[in-house]
């Protein structure tokens, strides 16, 4: 069987549609974008048979699949067409941008047939996937707080660059106005993925906008989270500080031990971590490990698209669970389980930081 796969958002849909491309159960059949000289050349480059420059039009080709990496006040949108219209829906991070978006999307995937799955990459990082062996495996115990960050300064994605994908040159994007905190999901996520858990109550804060007045953009946003089963989580999210290189950072402390990330670790090569267990102090202090960016044994294919061999894995689950016609590896209550506590961690900023409640999207 041979998926015919549809990429729309070629700026962060260029590594997935590699993956695509080379994957051996799939065919990369088309691609979409606002500039439709980069998707013709990208077609030409990965053996697509149509490039197109709307998602509307990527919508009526014959496709399986549709992988939408367009920008986040898009994803609901596309993500209900891409359904109704019968074809798998793989999307990018985050999976909504407003609660009223997100029951929408339960409804439309609770009406088709077509699967949704969540492509949120970080869970696939091998850092991330050796955190949740040790945290299943009971190495620090019962798990009480983590606490994880992930800083990209990125002001100049937050101004167009170029008049030839909607908009004119120096408009400001859509990043300017997101709240930080908003964008959660690449931390947050495997950490509710390693314990199991949901958040139910959310707190947040934020630093205003100083750091960039000529963008507006919040500059830092915290958001402060309780689970169903009772930990502490807290998360930092900024898009717009002084500070490199980017980073993702996480910690976890357990009744018996605890693991920490490096902040200065890149996410593309192997990466320096701590795990400390009560017993390690007879021994010198924690015990210092580094992780590989890819995946042992991962085939040549695997590294088509970026970010290692972390996109390979989180494609090939995704099209496994369409073939084998089980679950989606991140189905959308899941993929709200990660989005949803920092829209509401926004709102508890803005409303001086009152605790706002964390729907369960399986209750709608």
């Amino acid at each position: 069987m041979s998926l015919r796969v549809g990429v729309v958002g070629l700026y962060r849909g260029a590594g997935p549609a590699a993956v695509f491309a080379h994957h051996r159960e799939c065919e990369l059949y088309a691609v979409a974008d606002h500039n439709l000289d980069k998707a013709q050349a990208m077609a030409r480059d990965l053996g697509a048979a149509h490039a197109v420059e709307g998602f509307e039009q990527l919508l009526e080709l014959d496709l399986d699949v549709i992988y939408i990496a367009t920008p986040l006040p898009l994803h609901a949108e596309q993500s209900i067409a891409c359904l109704d219209a019968g074809k798998h829906c793989f999307c990018e991070v985050p999976a909504v941008y407003s609660i009223d978006e997100a029951r929408a999307l339960v409804a439309a995937v609770r009406r088709n047939t077509a699967k949704y799955g969540f492509a949120e990459n970080m869970a696939y990082f091998p850092w991330v996937q050796t955190y949740r062996q040790l945290v299943e495996a009971g190495e620090l115990g019962e798990v009480i707080y983590a606490e994880c960050e992930y800083v990209h300064p990125y002001e100049q994605g937050m101004v167009r660059q170029a008049d030839s994908v909607g908009g004119k040159k120096g408009e400001l994007t859509w990043r300017a106005s997101m709240p930080p905190i908003c964008y959660c999901t690449h931390d947050l996520g495997p950490i509710l993925q390693m314990l199991g858990d949901r958040c139910v109550t959310a707190v947040g804060m934020h630093t205003g906008n100083r750091r960039r007045p000529d963008i507006g953009c919040i500059d830092m946003e915290v958001g402060l989270f309780k689970t169903a089963n009772d930990v502490t989580i807290k998360v930092l999210c900024s898009f717009s500080v002084a500070k490199e290189p980017p980073h993702h950072w996480a910690c976890i402390y357990g009744t018996q031990g605890h693991i920490e990330s490096s902040r200065y670790g890149s996410v593309v090569t192997a990466s320096p971590h701590h795990l400390y267990r009560e017993h390690y102090g007879k021994l010198g202090g924690p015990m210092r490990f580094d992780v590989d960016a890819n995946h042992p044994g991962a085939p040549p294919e695997a590294f088509a698209g970026g970010h290692g061999s972390s996109e390979y894995y989180m494609v090939d689950e995704f099209v496994r669970s369409i073939i084998d016609d089980t679950d989606p590896p991140i189905d959308v209550y899941e993929a709200l389980d990660m989005t949803l506590p920092g829209l509401c961690a926004h709102i508890s900023a803005q409303a001086g930081s009152e605790p706002v409640e964390v729907p369960d999207p399986r209750e709608w």
